[in-house]
């Protein structure tokens, strides 16, 4: 596949995504994760140490934690990989992608390349699944290491916060430049 249509199939998501993102969408999408964030995310915060919430660790971390966690906590763990953190991402995912999308449409030229930003979130959460992925193995088979994933998973999980970190930044920025466009209009 040449480099080409690769942009040209990320630019048809980006429309694509761009046309269903009314402002319906990305209203609901936004409570949906504000209600998330109040009441869902504070009973499955662990307040433990997890991959998931650390932006560095290396792979003999991610062995300590396997340990501290015991049995159970590693058959906890992986339980609420693949239940609470199948939805996560999906949340916050829907929410960055619908919002950056809605604003993005009013602030930035249709042409623009910068109409791409509503792919970033969805590189963050194609990246929490895998981390998911990855760390889940590697607690279900310790005390056994897990070869080449458990290198793996560390990067992965650095990736994971560039790409969500770097949406929300361009949630934030979208945010200001529309409202300083909204003001600058009624100010006319």
């Amino acid at each position: 596949m040449n480099f080409f249509l690769d942009i040209k199939m990320f630019k048809r998501l980006s429309t694509w995504l761009n046309r269903k993102s009314n402002g319906w969408v990305a209203l609901i999408a936004l409570i949906v994760f504000i209600l998330f964030m109040l009441f869902i995310l504070p009973v499955q915060s662990s307040g433990g140490e997890t991959p998931d919430t650390s932006l560095f660790y290396t792979t003999a971390d991610l062995y300590r934690m396997a340990e501290q966690y015991g049995p159970a906590g590693r058959e906890e763990y992986i339980q609420v990989r693949f239940t609470f953190d199948l939805i996560w991402p999906l949340v916050y995912g829907t929410f960055l992608v619908s919002t950056i999308s809605w604003l993005a449409r009013r602030v930035i030229p249709p042409e623009s390349v910068w109409q791409l930003t509503n792919l970033v979130p969805l590189a963050g959460m194609l990246l929490d699944y895998l981390e998911n992925i990855s760390t889940a193995i590697v607690m279900a088979r310790y005390p056994t290491a897990t070869a080449v994933i458990d290198q793996l998973a560390p990067l992965i999980s650095i990736l994971k916060w560039s790409f969500v970190g770097l949406s929300f930044l361009f949630w934030i920025g979208l945010i200001m430049i529309f409202l300083w466009k909204w003001i600058k209009q009624r100010r006319m």
